[in-house]
């Protein structure tokens, strides 16, 4: 499967984030960031159209940034982090990458999910 998504849980309601922004970037040879794709988490807090159908993934380093200030807002809470940033190689572009995000208002951790 030739795809990267992810999954928005928010640990301080215990329950998935909807309606967080993501980008997706790559990186190029210069070191410049160049868009792949981009979306908002649905009901369940899930994103599973970050890479176009038309693209084909390749091997390299790739950048997720949820725009965490915008979710927080929008429940009225103060978050203390504006965007939380994920940087990951992908090794295998054949593979399936889900990148998870678990998010609170002042902290947020991630792993490689399957």
């Amino acid at each position: 499967m030739n795809s990267i998504t992810t999954h928005v849980l928010d640990t301080a309601r215990g329950r998935p984030a909807a309606g967080v922004p993501i980008t997706l970037e790559h990186r190029v040879d210069d070191g410049a960031w160049a868009p792949v794709g981009s979306g908002v988490t649905d009901e369940d807090g899930r994103l599973r159209t970050l890479v176009p159908p038309s693209m084909r993934l390749v091997v390299g380093v790739y950048r997720l940034t949820f725009d965490t200030d915008l979710y927080f807002s929008s429940l009225g809470v103060e978050g203390f982090f504006p965007e939380a940033v994920i940087v990951f190689h992908v090794r295998d572009a054949g593979q399936h990458h889900h990148v998870p995000l678990l998010l609170s208002p002042f902290g947020y951790s991630t792993y490689r999910g399957s």
